[in-house]
């Protein structure tokens, strides 16, 4: 049998697949709560005009608090197709995530290495378990399909796209 963090990250593949099915980046998400998930979300708005704030972290979090505001302190988990990136690795900390789970690492704009100790207090003390490269190979895939299709125009000449296409 599948171990707990694969089968959320399976959920989080069937998200990523819904999203590179409309021609969005193929991230997907599900936030879970003691074992069971509390929201899920794919990236949206990734094609024509970009915005860089729907990511699926972030649109995963705005689902939880329409459906549960305030309603637990209870810490949460996430499972994230590819690593989070700066912006959605602090969100995720301030809104009660201690446990990040990945798939594919995001060679260009990861922010999981981020060393929390450096920063302000409000940061410094939080206790975040990252585990990284749960079910890769299956995140993977999602990201050479996307990155080697030219009607695909989200970042198609970046680091990440070259990374990415030259994995075995």
């Amino acid at each position: 049998m599948k171990n707990e963090h694969d089968h959320y990250m399976q959920e989080a593949l069937y998200e990523a697949a819904e999203a590179l099915a409309k021609g969005e980046f193929p991230v997907g998400c599900v936030i879970t709560r003691n074992r069971r998930i509390v929201a899920r979300a794919h990236r949206t708005n990734s094609r024509d005009h970009a915005n860089e704030l729907d990511h699926a972290e972030v649109t995963a979090l705005r689902h939880l608090f329409r459906q549960e505001a305030g309603t637990s302190d209870s810490p949460l988990t996430i499972y994230s197709t590819m690593e989070p990136c700066l912006m959605c690795f602090a969100t995720l900390i301030l809104n009660n995530v201690r446990t990040i789970v990945y798939g594919y690492e995001d060679a260009m704009g990861g922010g999981t290495g981020l060393d929390l100790s450096s920063l302000p207090p409000l940061y410094r003390t939080m206790k975040i378990s990252v585990i990284p490269h749960v079910m890769r190979q299956e995140s993977l895939v999602l990201f050479k399909e996307f990155f080697s299709n030219p009607a695909f125009n989200y970042w198609p000449d970046s680091l990440l796209a070259d990374y990415t296409l030259k994995q075995p």
